[in-house]
């Protein structure tokens, strides 16, 4: 076994440094030596160590006041004493003094392995949850938006939260359904528990199966060995189901029986597990629909529907554009070191114009594109993508349909909204020469863009 560690070695006699130096070195180890205390901390300035293996009882600078002027430096560096029978006071005092363990010299060869891959293990793993809770911390998304559409939602996911039930997330791709997957998982009582994201549609059936359930040695080609499922790193915790309409039948049926008894196996295996995890799905599909064509399972869906919560698009929630675009610009000004990085009036009006709809998703990438590219501090028009420029809006609706017209009032409207809409695209997003070439007056433009929606209040 590869211990794969960066280890400086203290020790005041050459043959017993050699031998351990040696001996580390076959188990995969990069070493350093150092013969004395204040040779060791020369070389702990010059270099980054994983572990220091110290001697206690040396010549000149012991290695209690080695330790001491490590932690004194903030070198929060592991260390193993190395001591003698007669200085297991010693060895104590350094334990207390913050080394990681003590081994007594000379050190059994199989007993120093274990140490050191001790220690090394629980170092790697408070590094890692460091790093865990600084990114959480960092990044945790949080709902965005202050139309009442979004408050409902925030307040249903609120509610939903703090019941056992399975939640069902729909919304078109780009709503962020997953933002409020993690939000509910946060909100509930498992927030200390594993949040684990599976995307259903990213993987073939065959994969997604042993990725949800685990797979066991030989069960498959290239399956060398057991491993667990994400359900499994759920336990205790949340997992979310991204585009849960996407699976094949035969998976549905396996997730239908998880979800109704808590139980499963690995692909391959017999032995039955029980897991203990919340399911919180999502899907951009009419599962009603796929029930009736045939290609859903009603009890799946009736399992996992307990709770429905619609996230919805941001053309119906108009008013939470700028608020997006002003979070992700902070974000991204954030990120890239350029914090006086900020959107042109005539920016604003273009994005406030369109209806996004690829949503959440789509305003993101233009706001990151645009801090990357823009050359000075402010991200003036012609930095936005060219489909936002041109107004381009697929998920416009119609002022005709298939089945005749709609109301006068809604088509007249819609009307409008797109004629305002072109206007302010041809113009840069300048209101008042787009005013002037829809005939109207600045006041009167403004006026019609709050009733149409097109601008924030």
């Amino acid at each position: 076994m590869s211990l794969q560690a960066r280890i400086l070695v203290v020790d005041d006699e050459p043959m017993l440094r050699r031998l351990m130096s040696d001996r580390m070195q076959y188990w995969g180890c990069v070493i350093e030596e150092a013969s004395n205390g204040e040779e060791a901390l020369e070389q702990l300035k010059r270099s980054t160590f994983d572990l220091v293996l110290l001697d206690l009882k040396m010549p000149g600078m012991g290695g209690l006041d080695v330790l001491k002027r490590m932690r004194e430096l903030n070198d929060e560096t592991d260390v193993i004493v190395l001591t003698a029978h007669g200085s297991i006071e010693a060895a104590v005092e350094a334990v207390q003094g913050g080394a990681a363990d003590f081994l007594l010299k000379p050190a059994d060869f199989e007993l120093l392995k274990n140490t050191v891959q001790r220690v090394l293990d629980a170092r790697r793993l408070t590094l890692a949850n460091a790093a865990l809770i600084e990114q959480r911390s960092v990044e945790a998304p949080f709902v965005v938006g202050k139309s009442a559409a979004m408050q409902d939602l925030v307040d249903g996911a609120q509610r939903a939260a703090r019941s056992k039930a399975t939640i069902l997330l729909r919304g078109e791709s780009g709503t962020g359904k997953g933002v409020i997957a993690e939000h509910i998982h946060r909100e509930s009582d498992r927030n200390q528990g594993p949040y684990v994201y599976v995307n259903c549609v990213a993987l073939s059936d065959e994969l997604i199966e042993s990725t949800l359930f685990g797979h066991e040695k030989g069960a498959f080609t290239g399956a060398v060995a057991r491993k667990g499922g994400r359900f499994e790193a759920a336990n205790g915790g949340t997992a979310f189901l991204d585009e849960i309409g996407d699976i094949s039948e035969r998976l549905q049926t396996k997730l239908l029986h998880f979800l109704e008894t808590g139980e499963f196996e690995r692909v391959g295996g017999t032995k039955t597990l029980s897991v203990d995890c919340r399911i919180v799905a999502a899907t951009n599909r009419d599962l009603e629909a796929a029930v009736r064509d045939g290609k859903f399972r009603a009890d799946l869906l009736y399992r996992i529907n307990v709770i429905s919560l619609v996230v919805p698009p941001l053309r119906q929630r108009p008013e939470d554009i700028e608020v997006l675009a002003d979070y992700f610009l902070a974000r991204f000004a954030s990120e890239l070191q350029r914090p006086r990085l900020e959107l042109s009036n005539e920016t604003r009006s273009i994005m406030l114009a369109y209806e996004w709809p690829g949503n959440v998703r789509q305003i993101k990438n233009a706001i990151e594109r645009m801090a990357v590219m823009a050359p000075g501090d402010q991200l003036t028009p012609d930095l936005l993508p060219p489909e936002v420029l041109r107004g381009e809006d697929p998920m416009s609706p119609p002022v005709f349909d298939h089945d005749g017209l709609l109301p006068l009032r809604e088509a007249e409207l819609e009307f409008r909204r797109q004629h305002f809409r072109r206007a302010l695209a041809a113009t840069g997003g300048n209101q008042t020469r787009a005013a002037e070439m829809l005939g109207i007056q600045r006041s009167s433009l403004n006026r019609q863009m709050k009733e149409l929606g097109l601008r924030k209040e």
